[in-house]
């Protein structure tokens, strides 16, 4: 490569590390409002939780639509529209006249969100192999400080007490966010992959059944729809949690998330990678089932909000050091020509769990007890830890460094 294209491609790396940053960003400024924002339309926990589940229900469908659209016209327009158009309807949201029409938004917003594959692929196409373990850990943490951002801004922003239009202000920021995200592709990122209009990637169904005919890839599919459903559903209603037991707003409920984003920066940027070049990828992905369960039950026996915070962010930590190691152990149980398939069919799995876990979450909160969501995430981990265990027969230890 020469020094020039090098040039261009360290910038490109920047400016896509931003787009990540802005994007993540927008879409944490709306977390904390979500259950104020329900409320302003009088709608029960269900329909509350509902509307982060619509947003996800967008997301799994739009994932594998718009990265396969990537690949016959190219990442640059498909990152353009996707992020202008979300951007918009976020918009559509803050002048949603009934909580119908939210959620409208939110799926629309949903479905136009669900680029990640996109950016990933784009990410990957300026990376030289040697070195995309090490970029993708930066993206997750350029992840994690817009989810950091994102929600306190939210919080911050928000006035619950005039009622929806109370939440305006912060959804035309996390609309700003967005569009200046697709300015920087417009002006500063070029294509990375020329389209190829004659690809035709295998459908859904093959990859399914090739996954989970597969011992660890199978196994990790289910240990991270555990996950990722127990961490939405406690996503969706926290806020709702928070207010009945400690009486918190958005402003509080805001910079908790922050803090959740804080711990995810760090320990996707920095603790991750140490972690597994001394254990090995499947040590380091029971080591964080072990946090969140621990993390589960603090908050669920929480009784003054400092032990509700630092469960939050025990279970913050330990899914943040999860999610790497999950990828990781799908990249080593698939042959190079079908890591992308196998990555994206995580993807949407992980989609199809921010849908679930929210609407199990908020039906436990209505019908059980505002706590029920910790208790069941916490029992489900169980067998995801045993599964865990079985995936260490089957993936190479990585010995551990001096």
């Amino acid at each position: 490569m020469t020094p020039s294209a090098e040039k261009q491609d360290l910038r490109a790396l920047v400016i896509l590390l931003s787009v990540v940053f802005l994007n993540i960003a927008g879409f944490g400024v709306v977390i904390p409002l979500l259950p104020f924002f329900g409320k302003a339309f009088n709608a029960p926990a269900w329909q509350i939780a509902l509307l982060f589940s619509m947003f996800s229900a967008g997301q799994f469908l739009g994932e594998p639509f718009w990265g396969r659209l990537s690949d016959r016209v190219g990442r640059r327009p498909v990152l353009i529209v996707t992020i202008a158009v979300s951007a918009l309807c976020y918009v559509a949201l803050a002048f949603s006249p009934n909580i119908l029409v939210a959620f409208v938004a939110r799926f629309a917003g949903g479905f136009f969100a669900g680029n990640i594959s996109t950016l990933q692929g784009c990410m990957a196409d300026i990376t030289p192999p040697e070195k995309r373990a090490g970029r993708m850990g930066v993206m997750g943490s350029a992840f994690s400080l817009g989810f950091m951002t994102g929600p306190a801004l939210g919080g911050l922003l928000a006035h619950p007490n005039l009622g929806p239009i109370g939440f305006q202000l912060p959804l035309f920021a996390a609309a700003a966010l967005g569009l200046a995200s697709a300015l920087g592709v417009l002006f500063f990122v070029r294509e990375t992959r020329p389209g190829t209009p004659d690809v035709r990637p295998r459908g859904r169904q093959a990859a399914l059944r090739d996954a989970f005919a597969d011992p660890v890839v199978s196994r990790i599919l289910i240990i991270s729809f555990v996950i990722v459903s127990g961490f939405a559903g406690i996503e969706a209603t926290y806020g709702l949690w928070t207010s009945a037991k400690f009486g918190w707003g958005p402003q509080q409920i805001g910079l908790a998330f922050m803090v959740i984003g804080v711990i995810g920066a760090f320990s996707q940027g920095i603790a991750t990678g140490w972690l597994v070049a001394r254990f090995g990828e499947p040590r380091v992905l029971i080591a964080g089932l072990c946090l969140m369960f621990v993390g589960m039950l603090v908050q669920f026996t929480s009784q003054v909000p400092a032990q509700a915070v630092l469960g939050l962010a025990i279970v913050g930590f330990g899914q943040s050091i999860c999610f790497p190691n999950l990828v990781g152990l799908i990249s080593k149980a698939t042959p190079p020509d079908r890591q992308g398939e196998m990555l994206g069919l995580n993807m949407s799995n992980n989609a199809l769990a921010r849908i679930g876990g929210p609407i199990y979450a908020g039906q436990l909160f209505s019908l059980v007890s505002p706590g029920a969501p910790f208790a069941l995430t916490a029992i489900l981990i169980v067998p995801a830890m045993i599964l865990a265990l079985q995936v260490i027969k089957r993936v190479p230890h990585i010995q551990p460094t001096s």
